[in-house]
């Protein structure tokens, strides 16, 4: 499966939540993806720590990619259907990486974990993430 254009992917998500958090699409394709994000004010809760849903935002925008990267032809695209994350950490500034691996990828449903590290801790990670995306397909196709 071909790899995604990283440069179509930050235009996609231009003017969306994950331009808003500072998500920046390093990688996605052939069952992998991998993105960045710089760790603001934005992203943190009133008691200063990293917000579990910034951490959210950024696993699931990676797996989000992976998924739009490895959908089947003729597909029109997806949407999530499920997650969960274990929070492991967490941080209060530097950058947080996510690498994401697909677990499924079928013509109706993919699944896909992904870890969220610290760029300077990259042996130890923060939360673990797993989703489930919906393939959709246009209209009487099926």
């Amino acid at each position: 499966m071909p790899k995604l254009d990283i440069a179509k992917i930050r235009e996609r998500a231009e003017d969306t939540l994950v331009s808003h958090l500072g998500i920046e699409m390093l990688d996605a394709g052939e069952g992998t993806a991998k993105a960045r994000m710089k760790i603001t004010a934005r992203h943190l809760a009133p008691n200063g720590f990293l917000h579990a849903a910034s951490v959210v935002a950024l696993a699931d925008t990676c797996c989000g990619f992976g998924t739009f990267a490895d959908l089947p032809a003729g597909a029109e695209g997806f949407t999530t259907a499920e997650l969960k994350s274990n929070h492991l950490g967490t941080s209060r500034k530097g950058n947080l990486v996510c690498t994401a691996h697909a677990k499924h990828q079928g013509r109706t449903t993919q699944v896909w974990d992904a870890e969220v590290f610290t760029e300077a801790r990259p042996d130890r990670p923060i939360a673990l993430f797993r989703c489930t995306q919906i393939v959709l397909w246009p209209r009487g196709s099926e």
